[in-house]
C-alpha cells in the first residue's frame, strides 16, 4: 500500500498564506518591470489623459522604441555593451579559472599565503582614486578595455569557484594523469566539462556585472561614442536635453514626453539580461550550492 499523506485544514491554511506571501513578493518584483514597458508603449495622449500612470493601455504605439533606434547613440551602446559584457566575462572566468584551479590543491607551495592575499582584498581596497590613477597610468582611458581589465577578477568567485574543484573526485583526476594527461590537459579535457553548473553560475555574475556597470564608463570615457547603453540611459535620466543626449532634433521628440523615451530604454536595457537568465537558471541554484557547501 502506498502511503499518502494527507494535508489538515491548518496544513492547507499555512500553504495559502505562504503561496500567497510569496505572491505579492513576486508581484512587488515584477511589476515596476511591467509598468516600465507599460509607459513605454502607451502613447502620449493616454498618459496624460490617466495622469502618467497606465496600467492597460487602451492604445499601444512603438514611436518610442523607433526614436532612440533611429538615432545611432543607443544601437552604438548596445554594441558596446555586449562587446564589454561578452569578452570580460570570457576572460573574468578565464582568470578565475586559472587562479582557482591551483589553489583548490592543497599540495601547492605557498596556497594558504596567496589565499589570504586574496582574502585581504575582499576586506580592504586601495579606492577610486588610486584605482583611476592606476587606470590612466596604464593607458587605458578612452578604452573599452576599461571597462574590463580594472574588475576582472572576483576574490568572492575565485573562492567560490576553488571550493567547487576541491569537491571533484580527485581519483578522476588521477587516472587521468595515469593516462599522460598533463596538468593543464585535466583541467581543459576532464575538469571544465564537469565544472559547467559552477561556469554558468559565475558566468552570469560577470555578465550581469558587466551589463549593468556604468560607473567605470562615467569615470574612464570621454569618448561618447564609446559609452555602453548603461551610460547611456544615466546621461538620459540627469540630463534635461534628452534631443542632445541621442544626438536627434528636438522636433522628432515634440509627439512623446521625455520620460517614455526614457523607459523605452530602460526596456532596452533590460531586456539582454531576461533573455539569457533562464537558459542559465538550471545551472544557478546547483551551482551556488556546489560552490559554497563542501560535503
Amino acid at each position: 500500500m502506498p502511503f499518502i499523506l494527507k494535508k489538515t485544514k491548518s496544513d492547507r491554511i499555512v500553504d495559502a498564506v505562504l503561496y500567497t506571501v510569496l505572491g505579492l513578493f513576486c508581484l512587488a518584483t515584477l511589476f515596476p518591470i511591467y509598468f516600465v514597458f507599460i509607459m513605454s508603449i502607451t502613447p502620449y495622449t493616454e498618459v496624460l489623459k490617466n495622469g502618467g500612470f497606465v496600467i492597460v493601455p487602451h492604445a499601444i504605439t512603438f514611436e518610442a522604441f523607433t526614436t532612440i533606434f533611429s538615432s545611432n547613440t543607443v544601437p552604438k551602446a548596445l554594441q558596446v555593451s555586449i562587446f564589454v559584457t561578452v569578452v570580460g566575462t570570457a576572460c573574468n572566468l578565464a582568470i578565475t579559472t586559472m587562479l582557482a584551479y591551483p589553489l583548490s590543491k592543497k599540495f601547492l607551495p605557498g596556497r594558504n599565503i596567496v589565499l589570504m592575499g586574496i582574502v585581504f582584498t575582499m576586506l580592504f581596497s586601495g579606492g577610486i582614486i588610486p584605482m583611476y590613477l592606476t587606470v590612466k597610468a596604464t593607458g587605458l582611458m578612452d578604452s573599452l578595455w576599461a571597462l574590463i581589465i580594472p574588475g576582472l577578477v572576483s576574490s568572492f568567485n575565485i573562492l567560490i569557484m576553488k571550493t567547487f574543484f576541491e569537491g571533484l573526485p580527485y581519483e578522476i583526476e588521477e587516472a587521468a594523469k595515469v593516462d599522460g594527461c598533463s596538468d593543464i590537459g585535466t583541467l581543459m579535457r576532464i575538469v571544465l566539462p564537469l565544472s559547467m553548473p559552477i561556469m554558468a553560475t559565475l558566468g552570469l555574475f560577470y555578465g550581469v556585472n558587466h551589463w549593468n556597470a556604468y560607473f567605470g564608463g562615467v569615470m574612464y570615457l570621454n569618448d561618447r561614442s564609446l559609452y555602453p547603453i548603461q551610460v547611456v540611459l544615466r546621461n538620459m535620466i540627469v540630463s534635461p536635453a534628452i534631443s542632445q543626449e541621442l544626438a536627434i532634433s528636438q522636433s522628432s521628440l515634440n509627439t512623446m514626453p521625455p520620460e517614455t523615451i526614457k523607459m523605452a530604454t530602460v526596456v532596452v536595457a533590460i531586456i539582454p539580461v531576461l533573455i539569457v537568465y533562464p537558459f542559465l537558471q538550471k545551472y544557478f541554484v546547483k551551482g551556488m550550492l556546489l560552490g559554497a557547501v563542501k560535503g
